[in-house]
């Protein structure tokens, strides 16, 4: 029988697990689907799974079993650059040798997009993201929101299918996280990009994701 094609996200039994004595499993048989659009969070403790959860869906770590699919396509097997899925981790793990353009300039360069198309995209992203004019700062001068605000620029640069952000806030005070995540969720949705976005506050969930589900345990429940 026909497979019928999914419109987005479609995690199906995914499991991941590390080596031990015993083995740990970090995802036990996680199923949920995401539609093209869709913001949804990610909440659960601090070990429950969540990081190794996006990590099986960009492919950077293998699943012992179960399928990744986009648009009913199957990419469980499908190497990491091939999925044109974005990571932001929670350090953004920006190139400290690159200026801000330099950074989120950076996939576009991977993509061999002409100099001029890439000048023009990342001064838009730039602005997007309430940073323009500062293509020439170094990374060091800026501040830990403007270091989150160059790392969602560079993820969003290719225009990737799925972004993924792993506790994107963490690292900034409470009122410059609220202010943050309000501005992160106005640029997802007027971008139209597809995301999840894995946090351990339930205050985040409720002002970045159009709905959210829980993990525990590697376990995925409805929020």
């Amino acid at each position: 029988m026909k497979r019928e094609r999914a419109d987005g996200l479609e995690l199906t039994d995914v499991t991941v697990e590390y080596p031990g004595d015993p083995p740990v499993i970090a995802v036990d048989r996680a199923s949920l689907t995401l539609t093209r659009g869709e913001i949804l969070g990610l909440l659960g403790p601090s070990g429950s799974g969540k990081s190794s959860l996006l990590k099986a869906i960009v492919g950077i770590v293998p699943l012992r079993s179960g399928r990744v699919r986009w648009d009913g396509d199957d990419l469980t097997h499908t190497p990491v650059h091939e999925r044109g899925f974005g990571l932001v981790f929670q350090d953004g793990q920006l190139f400290p040798h690159r200026d801000v353009a330099g950074n989120v300039s950076f996939g576009l360069e991977m993509q061999g997009i002409e100099p001029e198309a890439r000048r023009i995209r990342v001064a838009e992203l730039l602005s997007l993201v309430g940073l323009g004019g500062y293509g020439s700062r170094r990374i060091d001068e800026l501040s830990g929101g403007e270091r989150q605000r160059v790392a969602l620029a560079r993820s969003l640069a290719p225009r990737p299918r799925l972004l993924l952000l792993d506790e994107p806030l963490s690292s900034l005070d409470r009122e410059l996280r609220n202010r943050l995540a309000a501005d992160i969720k106005e640029i997802l949705t007027s971008t139209g990009t597809t995301a999840i976005i894995v946090t351990h506050d339930p205050d985040e969930v409720a002002m970045m994701c159009s709905r959210f589900v829980r993990i525990d345990g590697g376990r995925l429940t409805l929020g």
